[in-house]
């Protein structure tokens, strides 16, 4: 019988993971369990995905807000902070936000408008149009975007951030000045000791504040790079990509997750002779169309993964060879073209017409992605996800 399926993904069920638990021998006993409940071969090339989540919370990889705050102290002393691009997020930012506040003696807290970097709107684009604001010149305070904009909440949760993360900082008896604008030079004006709260940009926002000087100028990712007082730590990405834990802690991003997956790749290869390929994945890359918020607010999607997860795919366009190619072919005929067509291809077809409308990105982020998807934030209860097929093509 021929192969109807291609790739499958099944998102597979563990123990609750807790702080000090083997998350490796967890991994590689919850696949080898699910591969004989629910009767699936194990083979090479097969993918195993572990969500960064439960990676931290069995490496308690968690920090506080005193230690949050010490270390801010440490670099900042007694300055003026500037607070800059924070994303509006209770869950990533909040707890964060506290541990600042209670370090700093004042901070001057710059919105990016009408969106943070990920996508979250304080008002809508067309809004700007309507009040002749240009987001990308016009410096506003607090009281200018109210006058123009009001009083509006974020139509997900229900939050007017501006209120909320200044009721945070003034919580810890903090002077807090808001000011919007899109140009991190903008808060040298206020205070030459910046913290940069942007991702993806954060690299390019450092480098401006530093050429135009910014004296004291760190990001989130430079916080908690090693442990205070016995916290966790994260020696590449600090607070990049923390949750909140409680109210007064957070979940940092995992570490030594290359060691892990190597770990887990081997285990695996002892028990079952096959070698699959693993990663650890966070948010995926993908941007909603509707609420226009980018899932991606973590640092990177995947901060480990097997080598075998290297590259892009190097894949032809079914229909585009189908139509091109061999349009005068139908049947079995087309059928057996097209099989030797991908056969044959290059190993590497970047820049080719055969590839037009395949996704050029890394093969980590598109897996990761489709991990998140599968695994979701909520109680499906699935932070290992298992692929299979991911590597096939119409030949196989």
């Amino acid at each position: 019988m021929k192969r109807m399926v291609g790739t499958v993904v099944r998102g597979l069920r563990t123990p609750i993971i807790m702080r000090g638990d083997d998350i490796a021998s967890i991994v590689v006993d919850t696949v080898l369990e699910a591969s004989k409940v629910e009767k699936f071969d194990i083979c090479d090339k097969d993918i195993v995905a572990v969500t960064e989540s439960v990676v931290a919370r069995a490496q308690g990889n968690y920090a506080n807000i005193d230690a949050i705050a010490k270390d801010i102290k440490n670099k900042f002393g007694d300055d003026t902070i500037g607070v800059i691009f924070p994303i509006l997020s209770r869950n990533r930012f909040s707890v964060c936000l506290k541990g600042i506040a209670k370090g700093a003696k004042k901070i001057v807290l710059m919105f990016s408008y009408p969106s943070d970097e990920v996508g979250n709107h304080l008002v809508d684009i067309d809004v700007l149009d309507v009040k002749g604001v240009n987001p990308w010149t016009d410096v506003l305070t607090e009281k200018d975007f109210r006058n123009y904009f009001g009083y509006n909440k974020h139509p997900f949760t229900g939050i007017d951030y501006i209120e909320y993360y200044k009721s945070i900082i003034e919580e810890y008896g903090v002077e807090c000045e808001i000011i919007f604008s899109n140009d991190p030079k903008i808060i040298l004006n206020y205070t030459k000791s910046v913290l940069t709260c942007d991702i993806h940009t954060r690299k390019r926002t450092k480098r401006l504040l530093i050429a135009n000087g910014g004296e004291k100028v760190y990001g989130l990712e430079d916080i908690l790079t090693t442990s205070i007082d016995g916290s966790g730590y994260n020696e590449l990405y600090g607070l990049l990509g923390s949750n909140k834990a409680t109210e007064d802690s957070v979940k940092l991003f995992p570490r030594d997750c290359q060691t892990l997956v190597e770990n887990i790749q081997k285990q695996l290869f002892e028990k079952t002779g096959k070698k699959l390929e693993v990663m650890v994945y966070g948010d995926g890359a993908f941007k909603d169309p509707v609420g226009k918020i980018w899932e991606l607010a973590d640092p990177v999607v995947s901060p480990g993964y097997t080598s075998g997860l290297e590259g892009t795919p190097n894949e032809l366009k079914l229909k585009y060879i189908a139509d091109n190619c061999f349009g005068h072919l139908k049947g079995e005929e087309l059928q057996k073209a097209i099989f030797e067509c991908i056969k044959n291809k290059e190993t590497d077809l970047k820049g080719k017409m055969e590839t037009q409308g395949t996704t050029p990105r890394r093969l980590t982020d598109l897996i990761g992605s489709l991990c998140d998807l599968t695994s979701g934030s909520g109680d499906k209860g699935t932070p290992v996800i298992y692929i299979q097929g991911y590597f096939d093509n119409y030949t196989i």
